[in-house]
């Protein structure tokens, strides 16, 4: 087997060295300090003198030395030994240990707000850096400093220990975790905003953590269903727009350009968690996913199936966007006015209040009944509502062929 590039490595092993530095010192700030100037020294000396026979305990080692010369605060001597310890350095005794999931367990703390376990997730358990982070969320690289920064002030405030919650507190930091690596796909596959329609490295990196999840966690239906999911979703990324970057929606896409490979490991995942003796969120979006993944056409859907699987995740889950996506497929069993009748039932949530997505998917169904004008209308104040570029361009083009 090849050996992976020298970045992928380093980025595989950050979080587990990250992990072990917190477990013995706590510190979180200054152990990620430390851990990032390993990473640094790695880059400059592994190209040059070869990868160590224990790259882990390499990390640990030089990482361990960095955060003592921290802590003593002396600067002249901190840069004699970092000399030293990254000339020659003998691995220290490592445990087997990977604490990876641990350290996605505290990067989402409740006592923090979902965008910052978010940035924090991104930035001590992806490898992304601050700018990078920054850039993916559209704000500027200060902001995210700080925001990072307040979050690991605010895990040191609450005490916590460096180890996996127990019980019940560890199925709802779970959930949690799980939670925070599906938004930072959703941004990834349709960025919220900006002239691209998605960003395949903030895709990339959460199929990367929930793979590490699934490896730790293998017998959890819903780690396996959310993994499914975004490899289902994730295949069909090089369909979803043009050659000049225009969306196309799932009904005129090229399915011969997904990733084949791609969807049977999603369709395994799926008939695996699905076999589990519960049921999840992430596993009935999953097998919505494998529906549609295993049409060859769009026509060939099977849009019962698909209504059917959205009413179940209605009963468990309840969300204002379940009950959009099972407008449209009410709308593809039973007709277009059927899903405009349960559309309605949203124009009194606070939530959906202006959003483009109730607004688009509305337009869609007027368009499907005839109702031109009112579409065009829709199609208009969608594309007002949404900041995504590419969504813009895409619902004006549905408004301007109406106008024709």
């Amino acid at each position: 087997m090849t050996a992976p590039p020298i970045e992928d490595l380093l980025r595989e092993l950050a979080p587990q060295v990250l992990g072990t530095l917190i477990r013995r010192h706590g510190r979180f700030e200054e152990c990620e300090d430390a851990v990032q100037e390993a990473l640094l020294a790695a880059t400059v000396q592994w190209p040059a003198e070869g990868v160590p026979d224990n790259p882990r305990g390499w990390l640990v080692t030089v990482a361990s030395r960095r955060l003592i010369d921290q802590i003593r605060s002396e600067h002249a001597r901190r840069e004699r030994e970092t000399a030293t310890a990254t000339a020659e350095t003998v691995p220290e005794d490592v445990p087997d240990t990977d604490d990876t999931l641990v350290l996605l367990f505290l990067c989402c703390h409740p006592t923090l707000t979902p965008a910052s376990q978010t940035a924090l997730t991104l930035r001590a358990v992806g490898g992304l850096t601050t700018a990078e982070i920054a850039r993916a969320f559209l704000v500027p690289e200060a902001t995210m400093a700080a925001r990072i920064s307040r979050a690991k002030q605010r895990i040191k405030a609450a005490g916590s220990s460096f180890g996996l919650p127990e019980g019940p507190e560890r199925e709802e930091r779970l959930r949690v975790v799980l939670h925070v690596l599906y938004l930072v796909f959703n941004e990834g596959y349709t960025a919220s905003s900006g002239s691209e329609l998605h960003r395949a490295d903030l895709a990339h990196e959460a199929i990367r953590l929930t793979r590490m999840v699934h490896a730790q966690l293998p017998d959890d239906g819903e780690v396996a269903g959310l993994l499914a999911l975004m490899l289902l979703t994730h295949a069909r990324r090089t369909a979803r727009t043009t050659a000049t970057g225009d969306l196309v929606p799932l009904d005129e896409q090229d399915r011969t350009r997904w990733d084949r490979e791609m969807i049977d490991e999603g369709l395994e995942l799926v008939k695996a968690s699905l076999a589990g003796p519960a049921l999840g969120p992430y596993q009935l979006q999953a097998a919505i996913a494998a529906t549609h993944a295993a049409a060859a056409t769009a026509a060939e859907t099977d849009w019962r199936q698909v209504h059917a699987l959205y009413l179940i995740l209605g009963r468990i889950a309840p969300n204002p966007m379940v009950t959009l996506n099972r407008a449209i497929a009410l709308a593809e069993v039973e007709g277009p006015a059927a899903g405009l009748d349960l559309l309605s039932t949203l124009d009194g949530d606070e939530r959906m209040a202006g959003h483009h997505r109730l607004l688009s998917v509305r337009a869609h169904l007027l368009e499907k009944t005839g109702e031109a004008a009112r579409a065009y209308e829709h199609y208009r104040r969608a594309a007002k509502a949404t900041a995504s570029i590419a969504e813009q361009r895409y619902l004006e083009s549905r408004a301007g062929r109406l106008r024709t």
